[in-house]
């Protein structure tokens, strides 16, 4: 399985008897999966359907599903609203016994608002199931032109992630052979420390100056932090390997990297292995803001 990412856009077009229709799908980042629908009145019915179909497909990301309906060729219907007339004439004729005036005419009734309405043919069921199959078909080409979009985008992202392990597996490996580490180096920190100590306090006695050293020591061993480092790059790996949505576990993996990082930083008593841990921050904030957009 590919990455996938959680942007994307599609369009389909079509038509059915009198009826032209267009699609567009779009989809933004989101922590779960959200949808939002923008359905003509009557082919509500079809929102059940869509959510499923898009379910199928798609597990995370704020998708916006919009369907636009046009019906052309058909002759228009005009009705009155005989309720309303009857209401209008009665009106009149109350009127017209109170003060002196001509009577209305028939353009002037049918021109007061509500008395008469031009609406569209009606659909008999077995059109309008016909006009909803040919929706949910228009449907699945556009959602399947977004999941083809997000895959073509995650494929990008997922290079782009994999350039980001590679450069924290350099920064890792890079610590690991800093002079720093060196038993020679720890060995000389520790006695300028020591010094430090007694020159500090005459009345240290040596039982106290071993506990001091040896939480020194255990201080300037970053080699559990190193080891969980390598531990989180196999496990990135094998997340861009395998593919699918992973974004939530990716982007545990990044903070799970921040912390390491931070913790080098805080126990290195080094320039250069400072610098190295500064580097690797970088490395991983870059690798979580890619990580934000995969699904």
């Amino acid at each position: 399985m590919t990455l996938a990412s959680m942007t994307g856009f599609a369009r389909t077009s079509g038509v059915h008897g009198e009826l032209r229709w267009a699609w567009e799908l779009k989809s933004v980042n989101s922590k779960g999966l959200d949808l939002r629908f923008r359905l003509p009145p009557g082919r509500e019915v079809l929102e059940p359907l869509l959510r499923a179909a898009v379910a199928k497909r798609i597990t995370r990301g704020n998708v916006t599903i919009n369907l636009s309906i046009q019906r052309e060729g058909a002759a228009p219907q005009v009705r009155v609203n005989e309720e309303v007339l009857t209401a209008v004439i009665a009106t009149a004729r109350e009127l017209a016994k109170r003060i002196e005036a001509q009577p209305p005419t028939l353009d002037g009734i049918l021109g007061i608002k509500g008395v008469m309405e031009i609406v569209e043919t009606e659909e008999s069921e077995a059109e309008r199931d016909a006009a909803n199959s040919a929706l949910l078909k228009g449907f699945d080409a556009a959602l399947a032109d977004l999941v083809a979009m997000r895959g073509r985008e995650g494929d990008v992202i997922g290079g782009v992630l994999s350039d980001r392990v590679s450069e924290i597996e350099k920064l890792t490996k890079a610590a690991e052979a800093s002079p720093s580490r060196s038993l020679e180096a720890i060995r000389a920190r520790l006695a300028e420390q020591v010094k430090e100590l007694l020159a500090a306090s005459s009345t240290l006695d040596q039982e106290r100056l071993h506990q001091e050293a040896a939480l020194l020591a255990a201080k300037a061993d970053v080699r559990e932090e190193l080891d969980r480092l390598h531990a989180h790059i196999g496990a990135a790996r094998a997340l861009l390997k395998n593919g699918g949505s992973v974004g939530r576990k990716l982007d545990f993996l990044a903070q799970e990297f921040n912390r390491e990082a931070n913790t080098l930083c805080s126990k290195s008593n080094d320039v250069s292995l400072t610098g190295i841990g500064l580097e690797l921050k970088t490395a991983v904030d870059q690798l979580r803001e890619q990580v934000q957009n995969i699904e």
